[in-house]
């Protein structure tokens, strides 16, 4: 792989979601670590969305224009559109439940265009999350499931693949499922709670996607004070959920300053593997049990990796 060029100041756009925030200070931090200097072999280029989605496609455009040697993208509406605004300028991603699914990749191996990147999608991660919701709740009949009205990539039903993939999984554990869809930057909570309601939801699954995830103590809020049991993704034990179950978004962030350095020092993104983060951590929130009135099993509360309350 070719050496960093003396004298080259590389510029690279950053476009997220969300607002300026730790993500970039975490990003600036790993680049550091690799023997980048900010203003003399690196600047950043950052594009926040502040949660509106239709944003991103103006962004990438700009940054385009900027002729910037890199993209970093968080989450599926940035990733999208960079795709869209550049098929030359590298992509590296993260924050993205299935590329290939998308279409921002051909497949995880072989990426085969100019974006790679890191996901924490897991393709079991569905199956587990309802597996566990069954054991707490073995009576359990009705779910909804909370996802983002932009995501990409929905199908004529208006599904994307991350709710397709979940509503299959609910299925297939004979529970009915809901899919309801909020729209950030400020979704109506109180209008998605009384249709979960009127849905006779049981439990309540909340996404790994922008807007549920920055409402997430809020969506917890309600549902708690509604008795309705939560099982969120790995990264957000904070949310105050019942449950928080699977991967973790920092184990993807770590990695996107080691692969963003491979792409400036000469890798085509075309080649290089998307990483694929594996690991799941249970966390189990003893205070929200106690609030809504349930409990969980011993055997449940034995695998946990970390108990709150």
């Amino acid at each position: 792989m070719e050496a960093l060029q003396s004298g080259k100041v590389w510029r690279v756009g950053f476009m997220t979601n969300g607002g300026q925030g730790p993500e970039l200070d975490g990003l600036r931090n790993g680049f550091a670590a690799l023997g980048y200097v900010e203003g003399q072999n690196i600047t950043f280029a950052p594009r926040f969305a502040e949660h509106q989605s239709d944003r991103h496609p103006s962004f990438a455009e700009e940054l385009v224009r900027l002729d910037v040697d890199l993209i970093l993208t968080f989450g599926g509406p940035a990733t999208f559109a960079a795709k869209k605004a550049t098929a030359t300028i590298p992509i590296v991603f993260v924050l993205v439940a299935d590329p290939v699914a998308i279409g921002v990749a051909a497949s995880l191996d072989r990426p085969g265009a100019n974006a790679t990147g890191v996901t924490n999608h897991d393709p079991e991660q569905p199956t587990s999350q309802f597996a566990l919701l069954k054991e707490v709740f073995p009576e359990l009949t009705r779910v909804t499931i909370l996802s983002d009205a932009d995501i990409p990539g929905a199908d004529g039903g208006g599904l994307a693949p991350i709710e397709r993939i979940n509503a299959d999984a609910a299925r297939a554990h004979r529970l009915r499922p809901q899919v309801c869809k909020v729209r950030g930057p400020h979704p109506d909570l109180e209008d998605v709670f009384a249709a979960m309601e009127k849905g006779r939801a049981e439990a309540l699954l909340v996404l790994e996607v922008p807007a549920p995830m920055f409402h997430r103590k809020r969506v917890a809020e309600l549902a708690t004070a509604r008795r309705l049991p939560t099982i969120f993704p790995g990264s957000v034990a904070d949310a105050g959920g019942l449950i928080t179950y699977g991967t973790s978004v920092f184990d993807g962030l770590r990695r996107l300053p080691v692969i963003a350095d491979k792409v400036l020092r000469g890798a085509k993104p075309e080649n290089l593997p998307i990483e694929v983060v594996s690991r799941r951590v249970l966390v189990l929130n003893l205070a929200t049990a106690r609030a809504i009135g349930v409990g969980i099993p011993p055997r449940v509360l034995q695998r946990a990796d970390n108990i709150i309350g």
